[in-house]
């Protein structure tokens, strides 16, 4: 039996399920708090005051283009940046168009981890700079020793660049396929009985992610988020098999967007190095067959609950290495499709 039961009103084959309220515990994109959030949105009150005494035309700029019926923020909102932790949550929002910072979005890097990669990425590399000043001034041991910190330093600093990258992905438009949530390696597939949100038998796929994989969460189907549930736990290590049960995670309850309308479940776990789950979409939200609508930052498990059904096909096992987006994990043939 599936120990991992997300309900929801029921449903009758063909027909769509009912749009769940807001987890109350998910005020933000990133429930599991954290330094750089703390940070981020210190250096937030101090922009906003910034503005609000230097930047006054900006401002009024900024709000006679702003679209939305109220304010999802605990503080002022003044530009699309003070959204940034709150967008799952509704309101405001800017056009593209009227948004001075898209061009975040065509960085090879996430967005949301744009912070970490500012002052860990960024911190590693100073140091770096730091150690290669005193191995140049340095004599004997002690520049071996400052050579080998700031090469130390320097790697720490390239890795960090390279988790919080952002790849291009080509989606397969093959009808019927699930493509992988995440990057990693294929660690479990397991039949399940019943599953409550799927409404039936299922298969849950496990999906672990090292801290060399890309951690953007992509959907694995065109569809509909019904609902969201976050439970807090552990940080066991992500490769082990209780980790799926006692950890930290965040469950997306997906319908696709055809008939015959399936239930899946995307499930963002926490790691022993990974303890920030980020999740930016909501309720009622469409999501594309390999939109990004997340990630688990440094190390982590995904997993995935499909229905078991006639004309299903896991299409995947055991050991393989799958990328976001691209790898096919399983199928539902046409003919199940159009019934």
């Amino acid at each position: 039996m599936n120990d991992h039961s997300e309900s929801t009103p029921a449903q009758s084959s063909g027909e769509q399920r009912d749009q769940l309220p807001m987890d109350p515990q998910l005020k933000d994109i990133q429930p599991g708090s954290g330094v750089v959030i703390h940070l981020e949105q210190a250096w937030g009150r101090i922009r906003r005051c910034w503005l609000n005494v230097f930047r006054r035309g900006y401002v009024r700029r900024m709000a006679a283009c702003r679209r939305g019926e109220f304010n999802p923020c605990p503080h002022q909102v003044l530009d699309p940046r003070d959204l940034k932790f709150h967008q799952n949550q509704g309101g405001y929002y800017w056009d593209k168009a009227d948004d001075p910072f898209t061009w975040r979005d065509q960085l090879p890097f996430v967005r949301v981890g744009l912070a970490e990669l500012l002052l860990m990425g960024g911190g590693f590399f100073a140091a770096a700079g730091g150690f290669g000043i005193w191995a140049a001034s340095a004599i004997g041991t002690a520049q071996i020793v400052a050579v080998v910190l700031a090469v130390a330093a320097g790697v720490i600093g390239v890795l960090i660049g390279w988790f919080f990258r952002d790849p291009d992905r080509t989606i397969p438009t093959e009808p019927g396929v699930v493509v992988s949530p995440a990057d990693g390696k294929i660690v479990d597939i397991e039949e399940l009985d019943y599953d409550e949100f799927v409404g039936g038998p299922a298969v849950k796929i496990g999906i672990f992610l090292s801290i060399f994989n890309v951690h953007i969460n992509r959907s694995p189907i065109a569809g509909r988020v019904i609902g969201l549930k976050y439970r807090p736990g552990k940080y066991l290590n992500a490769l082990r098999p209780e980790s799926a049960r006692e950890n930290e995670q965040l469950a997306v309850l997906l319908e696709s967007s055809e008939p015959p309308y399936r239930g899946m479940v995307i499930r963002q776990i926490t790691g022993a190095i990974a303890r920030r789950i980020v999740c930016w979409v909501k309720p009622g939200d469409k999501l594309e067959a390999g939109e990004q609508f997340g990630m688990i930052k440094l190390g982590s498990r995904t997993e995935l609950v499909l229905p078991r059904e006639a004309g299903f096909e896991v299409r995947t096992q055991l050991g393989c290495k799958v990328k976001a987006g691209i790898s096919i994990l399983a199928s539902y043939s046409a003919d199940c499709e159009s019934n």
